[in-house]
C-alpha cells in the first residue's frame, strides 16, 4: 500500500466550542468519518534538552514543514480513541515526522463540545509554551487531507516500534528498568518512585502504580493541573531520546467544570517549586488581559469562558503554592494507561 500524500491549502481556524505511539498499522487509512480509527524543558539538570525540528517558531520566510509542508500520510494509531494518523510532513527537502489528529475523527463526548479537542490541543501547547515549560511537541492547527485538524511533532522515545529507533536508542538510552509511570509489585517499589494507587493484578497479585520523584515530571503535573485535564494516563507521558519529558493527548483539556484526572497525584498537598510559582503567577497576569496575544490566541481554539477558568485556576494555583489533593470521585482516568 503507498503512503498518501496531501499539499496543504491556506491555513484555516478551528471554531471554538486521546493513546499511545508506540502502535502503529502502515497503510492507507481508515475514514475516520466512519467511526473511531484513532487512535522540554530542562530536565533534573536543569539543563536544556536540544532543539529538534519543528520545535522553532516559524521564522519569515523560512521553510515551516509542520505548519505548511504536505502530510504524507505512513499509517494510523489503532489503540486511540479518536482518528491518529502518522505522517511525514514535507516542505522543500525538511521533513518532520507528526501526528495528525482530524476534527472530523473526533469521537463525540457527552461534556465536551463536538469538534473541538483538536482546538484544544492546540490551546494546550500554546499556555505550556506561554510558561516556557516545553511540556508539549510542537502542536498546530492545519489543514490536512482529511480536513483540518491538530499536527503534533512526533516524540522518538526509546521503545517505539521503528527499528532504527530501537538502535539508537540502545547505543544513547540505556533501558530503563522502571517507566516514568509504570506498576510494580507492591512489595518493590523503586528508590526514586512515588507510589500512587495499591490494586490487584489480573492474577490477584497485590500491585502499586508509581511514578517518578522527576522535576520534568513534576512540571508536568503543575501544567495539568492549570489546564483541568480529564485524561493523564501513564501512556501520555513520553521521555524522549533529547531527554526531555513530554506529555501528548491534550484533547480533553481546559473544560470550565473540574475535571482533573490524573495519574501524577505524587505531590499532592506539596508546596510548588517558587519558579514554578511565578511561571504561573505571570500567566495570570496575562490571561487577565483580554487584548494580550495569548488571550487571543487561546480565543480561536477554546470559548471566552474557558479562557477565564483558565485564568482562575492559573491565579488560584499561583496564591495557593501547593499542588492539589485528589478529589474523592473519580480522581484517575481509566484505564490508567
Amino acid at each position: 500500500m503507498s503512503p498518501t500524500t496531501w499539499r496543504p491549502t491556506p491555513t484555516t481556524r478551528p471554531t471554538p466550542g486521546r493513546a499511545t505511539r508506540t502502535d502503529v498499522t502502515v497503510g492507507e487509512p481508515t475514514d475516520p468519518g466512519r467511526g473511531p480509527s484513532e487512535t522540554s524543558h530542562p530536565g533534573p539538570s536543569e539543563t536544556p534538552r536540544p532543539a529538534l525540528p519543528g520545535d522553532e517558531p516559524p521564522t519569515p520566510g523560512a521553510a515551516d514543514p509542520l505548519r505548511d509542508g504536505e502530510l504524507v500520510i505512513l499509517g494510523r494509531i489503532p489503540t486511540a480513541s479518536n482518528a491518529t494518523l502518522v505522517c511525514d510532513a514535507v516542505l522543500d527537502g525538511a521533513e518532520v515526522r507528526c501526528v495528525y489528529k482530524p476534527v472530523r475523527g473526533e469521537v463525540p463526548l457527552w461534556d465536551f463540545p463536538d469538534g473541538t479537542l483538536a482546538g484544544r490541543e492546540v490551546a494546550s501547547y500554546l499556555i505550556s509554551e506561554a510558561l516556557g515549560w516545553q511540556v508539549i511537541p510542537t502542536t498546530v492547527f492545519r489543514d490536512g487531507p482529511l480536513g483540518r485538524g491538530m499536527v503534533q511533532r512526533w516524540v522518538l522515545t526509546a521503545d517505539n516500534d521503528d527499528p532504527d529507533t530501537r538502535h539508537e536508542a540502545a547505543s544513547e538510552l540505556p533501558t530503563p528498568k522502571v517507566d516514568l509511570v509504570d506498576l510494580c509489585p507492591a512489595d518493590t517499589v523503586p528508590v526514586g518512585y512515588r507510589p500512587i494507587l495499591r490494586a490487584l493484578d489480573a492474577m490477584g497479585e497485590a500491585v502499586v502504580l508509581v511514578h517518578a520523584d522527576d522535576p520534568r515530571l513534576q512540571r508536568m503535573a503543575v501544567l495539568d493541573v492549570i489546564l483541568n485535564n480529564a485524561d493523564r494516563k501513564g501512556g501520555h507521558v513520553l521521555e524522549g531520546l533529547d531527554g526531555g519529558v513530554y506529555g501528548v493527548d491534550h484533547g480533553i483539556c481546559l473544560h470550565s467544570d473540574d475535571k482533573l484526572r490524573t495519574v501524577l497525584w505524587g505531590w499532592a498537598g506539596e508546596n510548588i517549586p517558587g519558579h514554578l510559582v511565578a511561571g504561573l503567577a505571570e500567566l495570570a497576569d496575562h490571561l487577565a488581559s483580554s487584548d494580550h496575544p495569548l488571550t487571543e490566541e487561546l480565543a480561536e481554539h477554546i470559548t471566552e469562558f474557558e479562557v477565564l477558568a483558565l485564568a482562575e485556576r492559573s491565579a488560584e494555583l499561583a496564591t495557593r503554592a501547593t499542588m492539589p489533593h485528589p478529589p474523592g470521585h473519580r480522581p484517575i482516568p481509566w484505564p490508567p494507561f
